[in-house]
């Protein structure tokens, strides 16, 4: 063999221990890592991956590359990590519409449920129900009352089909007996600034997107969707306080990996996402945005897939009751 030969044999068998090494994690990351943000620009899943990833990128030592891939609901975004290479370098921060609630009403080209590998469970929010400043309701008792007056009349903007803003729309109509138009547009921000500028009447809305808007006065907000206050905004009152009891919808977030991930990848991942989620900084900023954290035993991969299995369980089972389908 000659000594060319020997030296390219040598780079070759060299290139692939490395090859190996980085995808069993030894050698992670390496280089930067993307993280999908299947929603719009400023939307709360678009916020939460930003402030997180800043600091994952010092404890990883790499950057992390946020990209906003928007459209049907989340699904062409958590596509593309499902047909990512299942070595770290691309993942995606879900929540409960991306990875619950599409899988009842799209026809996916992944399992929600086999397709992934959970990383850690992020931020927890409920909803809030707010309507254009100009609308007459003072509290949700009058919200009730003008809505049933007004059947079939009102709108409401949504993050798109399938994303919880819809979801919870369906579930209030459900509880309410009411009908309404839902518009759908390309994310939580968008449908929250329509909502300032009077584009449809009423919603439910994550804190981050909205609670800038009611806070500048130009939405009214009403209630939470929870049995608890928002720490951040305490003065809104819950559903049951306002007279909606039950209407509980919480929007998780979490961070997913293709499925195949090695386990010392998503390992390094978690460290790197509950670092994260213990600093200050971090929890002050998106507790602003009315964000709440799991405790710090609860940030693990096992307690995601939990999550995700007992939420597909519950709302499956409520969305496919109400006929609600991707259009």
């Amino acid at each position: 063999m000659g000594e060319r030969m020997k030296n390219h044999l040598a780079v070759t068998i060299a290139l692939f221990v490395a090859g190996v090494a980085d995808a069993n994690g030894q050698n992670y990351p390496s280089r930067p890592i993307t993280s999908i943000v299947p929603f719009a620009a400023g939307g709360p899943t678009d916020i939460i991956t930003r402030v997180t990833a800043e600091h994952m990128r010092t404890t990883l030592g790499q950057p992390i590359i946020v990209e906003n891939v928007v459209g049907a609901g989340g699904t062409i975004g958590v596509g593309r990590v499902a047909r990512a290479a299942p070595d770290g370098y691309t993942i995606v921060l879900g929540n409960w519409g991306s990875f619950v609630v599409t899988g009842a009403i799209y026809k996916l080209s992944y399992d929600l449920r086999s397709d992934f590998e959970p990383i850690t469970p992020v931020t927890t929010e409920p909803l809030l129900i707010c309507t254009k400043q100009s609308a007459p309701p003072k509290d949700l008792r009058e919200l009730l009352a003008w809505v049933k007056a007004n059947d079939d009349k009102l709108s409401v903007g949504t993050s798109g089909i399938g994303g919880p803003s819809h979801a919870a729309g369906v579930v209030f109509q459900q509880m309410t007996g009411t009908h309404f138009q839902m518009v759908p547009y390309r994310g939580a921000a968008p449908a929250a600034q329509a909502l300032v500028a009077g584009q449809h009447d009423f919603g439910l809305y994550g804190p981050a997107a909205i609670l800038p808007h009611a806070r500048a006065g130009t939405v009214k907000c009403h209630a939470v969707t929870s049995a608890r206050r928002l720490t951040v905004a305490p003065e809104y009152p819950t559903v049951d306080e306002a007279g909606l009891p039950g209407l509980y919808v919480s929007v998780w977030h979490g961070y997913w990996a293709p499925k195949g991930t090695h386990k010392s990848v998503i390992a390094r991942l978690n460290a790197a996402a509950t670092a994260a989620l213990a600093d200050d900084a971090v929890i002050k900023r998106l507790r602003d945005l009315g964000q709440e954290f799991w405790p710090r035993e609860q940030q693990t991969p096992e307690v995601l897939a939990a999550l995700q299995k007992a939420e597909i369980d519950k709302w499956w089972t409520i969305i496919k009751a109400a006929g609600i389908k991707a259009e």
